[in-house]
C-alpha cells in the first residue's frame, strides 16, 4: 500500500497553517482525480473520493477496486469548503460516502455538476443529503463565491449527450483572481477540447494518465504522452497527472508522462497523495 506524503492531521494542519493571499494559490491532490484548492482564504474539491465504496461495492465479483494507495484524509476533516465538483456520475467522481460527511462539516457547500446528470445525483445522494446543486452545460459559467466555473465538454469515451443535448461529461475551468485551473475530468483528446481551452491562459491542467485499455471493462482516459501533449497544445504553465495508484486493475505509472513532457518541453510536477502545490503570482 503507497503511503501519501501526508494524510490525516498533518494534511489539515498543512491546509490549516497555509499562508493565504491574493497572489498565491495552493492546490493538493486528496488521490484519484481529488484536488483541494485555496486561494485568499476560499476553499473548493474537484472532484473528491474519499472513501472505500467501490472496493466494498466490487469485492465479490471479477473486477475487484483494490486499493493502492491509503486514505489521505477523512472528509468530515475538509472544512470551510465552498464548492465541490462532480464531473460526471462515475462513483469516484460522485460518491454519497464522501460527499455526505463532507456537507456535514460544510454546510453552506455547494455541488457543481453536468446538468444532465442532476437527476441522477439527487438519487444517488438520497433526500434531505443533498447540497444546493449549481447544474453546468458545456460552454456555460457559473460563480460560486470567488470562484467562476466554465463548462468544458469531456470525452469519456465519446461526447455523450441526454436527450435535451446536454454533456453527460464534464471537465472545468475555474478561474479566481488571477489564476486559472482546468480539471478535465475523465476524457480522451476529442475535437474541439483545444480550441475551448486556449482561451483561458491556464496557470494549471489536471489530467487523467491512466490511458484507454479496453480489457480493463472501464471507460477509458489520456494516457501519459497525450495528456502532455494537450497541455502543450493548450499553453498550461504548469500540469500535474491524476487519476492513477488508486486501484490495481485500471491505473499506470507516471513515467511515460513525465518522458513526454520532458521532450515536450511542457512544465510538469508529479505530487504524492496528500502533496501540496503551490503557484504564485
Amino acid at each position: 500500500m503507497i503511503v501519501p506524503l501526508q494524510k490525516d492531521e498533518a494534511l489539515s494542519e498543512d491546509i490549516r497553517s497555509t499562508p493565504v493571499s491574493e497572489d498565491r494559490c495552493d492546490v493538493w491532490w486528496l488521490g484519484q482525480s481529488g484536488f483541494l484548492v485555496q486561494w485568499n482564504g476560499h476553499r473548493m474539491v474537484f472532484d473528491p473520493y474519499l472513501s472505500d465504496s467501490l472496493t466494498k461495492k466490487y469485492a465479490q465479483t471479477d473486477k475487484p477496486h483494490v486499493r493502492m494507495t491509503e486514505l489521505v484524509v477523512e472528509p468530515s476533516d475538509l472544512t470551510s469548503i465552498e464548492a465541490v465538483t462532480s464531473s460526471h456520475v462515475h462513483t469516484d467522481h460522485l460518491d454519497a460516502e464522501t460527499l455526505h460527511p463532507l456537507l456535514e462539516s460544510n454546510p453552506g457547500m455547494k455541488l457543481i455538476l453536468p446538468e444532465a446528470n442532476v437527476a441522477f445525483a439527487r438519487e444517488r445522494l438520497g433526500d434531505g443529503k443533498t447540497p444546493e446543486l449549481v447544474p453546468l452545460n458545456e460552454s456555460a459559467s457559473a460563480m460560486v463565491g470567488p470562484f467562476a466555473f466554465h463548462g468544458i465538454a469531456a470525452a469519456h469515451n465519446t461526447v455523450e449527450r441526454d436527450e435535451a443535448g446536454r454533456c453527460k461529461f464534464l471537465g472545468f475551468v475555474v478561474t479566481f483572481g488571477p489564476f486559472a485551473i482546468f480539471h478535465s475530468g475523465d476524457t480522451l483528446w476529442h475535437e474541439g477540447l483545444v480550441r475551448s481551452l486556449i482561451a483561458f491562459d491556464l496557470d494549471l491542467a489536471l489530467l487523467p494518465i491512466n490511458g484507454n485499455k479496453p480489457e480493463r471493462r472501464v471507460a477509458g482516459n489520456l494516457n501519459g504522452t497525450e495528456a502532455a501533449a494537450l497541455a502543450k497544445a493548450v499553453g498550461a504553465g504548469l500540469v500535474v497527472p491524476c487519476h492513477y495508484h488508486q486501484f490495481e486493475f485500471n491505473t499506470e505509472e507516471p513515467d511515460e508522462f513525465v518522458a513526454a513532457c520532458e521532450r515536450l518541453g511542457q512544465p510538469h510536477r508529479v505530487l504524492q497523495g496528500g502533496e501540496r502545490l503551490t503557484l504564485s503570482k
